[in-house]
């Protein structure tokens, strides 16, 4: 008998959605990631990531060039659960580290950072990036 220890069980799907460039689409997006971990028995983690997703929903809104982004939950691992949110842009994401409490923006992926243990990160795509994050589960 063969078993694959690093692969999530088949129960597990993956969710998706495609949602306009429109910022009441990050509640959108919470609503798919919170739903998904309700499912997947994870209620413990749906607050981190209901604020992850916000964060990558809320950059695509402002950079986004095509019609819709499209927001993306799986199970990476049996231990990891990774949130994407695909845009139109080719411009990276940068992490600024600011020390202004009460900055009105630019601390979006400070969160993230620090809620994923700096485990986000970009991928370039030729027409435009995923932003992801990851939360070990």
């Amino acid at each position: 008998m063969t078993t694959v220890a690093s692969r999530p069980s088949a129960t597990v799907k993956p969710a998706s959605t495609f949602l306009p460039y429109r910022p009441e689409s990050a509640a959108a997006a919470r609503r798919l990631v919170r739903d998904k971990l309700i499912e997947w028995g994870m209620d413990n983690l749906a607050d981190d990531a209901q604020v992850i997703v916000s964060e990558l929903a809320t950059n695509a809104a402002k950079t986004g060039r095509q019609r819709r982004m499209c927001v993306t939950i799986r199970r990476h691992t049996p231990h990891t659960v990774r949130i994407a949110v695909r845009d139109g842009s080719r411009t990276l994401p940068v992490l600024i580290q600011s020390e202004d409490e009460d900055a009105e923006s630019g601390r979006g992926l400070s969160l993230v950072n620090r809620l994923t243990h700096g485990r986000w990160g970009a991928t370039p795509e030729p027409l435009g990036k995923t932003t992801w994050a990851e939360l070990p589960t």
